[in-house]
């Protein structure tokens, strides 16, 4: 089996493809209205090997995040890149601490969720 995609429902579509296109670098490839209001938005990462689906569900915008949801996670070749965009947009990040094995940020998207962007290691 490969994964296929993970879907995140989303409250304000244009901040969040923002985020994951502007920011992360994702491409949308797909754009399909389901009925009753709402639309999936499929985005795809450069290398086409992973998917994520926003879920749009006009007029509604109060979801809570349960608790038993984790965090997306993204590679990249120069965290302190990364860093200073995120500081440059005024958001809210936590690092990792000095010393451990990898090293990371979280930031969190429009709606809440938790991304953690991770240097990759040389192979």
């Amino acid at each position: 089996m490969k994964l296929a995609h993970t879907m995140i429902r989303v409250k304000d579509v244009d901040a969040t493809l923002e985020f994951y296109t502007g920011f992360l670098g994702l491409a949308e490839t797909r754009r399909t209205p389901i009925g009753d209001g709402a639309t999936l938005i499929f985005l795809e990462d450069q290398e086409g090997a992973y998917q994520i689906e926003l879920t749009v569900n006009a007029g509604k915008d109060d979801y809570v995040l349960g608790d038993q949801f984790g965090h997306l996670a993204f590679f990249t070749e120069d965290l302190e890149r990364v860093v200073t965009d995120v500081e440059s947009r005024g958001w809210w990040y936590r690092r990792s601490k000095p010393g451990m094995s990898s090293n990371y940020i979280f930031v969190k998207d429009p709606n809440g969720y938790d991304i953690e962007i991770l240097e990759r290691r040389p192979a």
